[in-house]
């Protein structure tokens, strides 16, 4: 009876080994994927494959932080951000698939721009910058963190036209943010954007906390 008990009990250890519970979670995650592959490769025909951007007007998402891709997915289905290609997509998602995408694209390596910022273009950001204590939520590296993007070497031409559609109230999602670039010119918001896109950052992954 004794070898029967010590047995089962060594059958559970092999059972729950490290390398066992990797391999579950390598079959999960595979299993995941699958559930979301057509969605992803319809991300891919715009934002690049996994998420590394070509075009500079669409923003790059392969390393965002988890919580703020999963938060504009859901601003997108509930129509706090506005984009005629983006909002029908997201109003065919459910949280849980959000969810994925989200870890999908935080799990990418950042990929960075290859802008460069001329030194007027710095100093006339580094203006803004100080002006909008903006290292209080992106950092001092402008890496972000959690529902903060990161921007640091992003596309230029994106990052231009999200600031100005914060100036102008065309995006809805961030009413502290609007108010903030309301008060620079638009030559102040190309400065920024050129300025944020050359900044030199490691590229690293970036991984958000779970989601309920």
């Amino acid at each position: 009876m004794i070898r029967v008990a010590f047995f089962i009990a060594a059958l559970g250890v092999l059972l729950h080994s490290p390398s066992t519970l990797r391999a579950e979670e390598r079959v999960e995650e595979k299993e995941s994927l699958a559930e979301i592959s057509d969605t992803l490769q319809l991300c891919f025909s715009c934002h690049g494959e996994n998420g590394v951007a070509v075009d500079a007007s669409i923003p790059i998402l392969a390393g965002q932080h988890l919580h703020y891709v999963y938060s504009q997915l859901k601003d997108y289905k509930a129509g706090r951000r506005a984009s005629p290609i983006m909002e029908p997509i997201a109003a065919e998602l459910d949280k849980k698939v959000m969810l994925k995408l989200a870890k999908f694209f935080s799990e990418q390596t950042w990929p960075g721009s290859t802008t460069r910022a001329d030194a007027a273009a710095i100093e006339r950001a580094k203006i803004m910058i100080n002006s909008g204590q903006c290292v209080q939520c992106h950092l001092g590296g402008f890496e972000g963190a959690s529902g903060v993007p990161r921007t640091a070497t992003q596309h230029s031409v994106y990052l231009k036209k999200t600031m100005l559609d914060f100036k102008n109230r065309l995006r809805l999602n961030s009413p502290d943010k609007a108010s903030l670039l309301s008060e620079f010119s638009e030559a102040d918001i190309e400065a920024m954007a050129n300025y944020l896109a050359n900044l030199t950052v490691q590229p690293k992954v970036s991984h958000g906390s779970e989601i309920e």
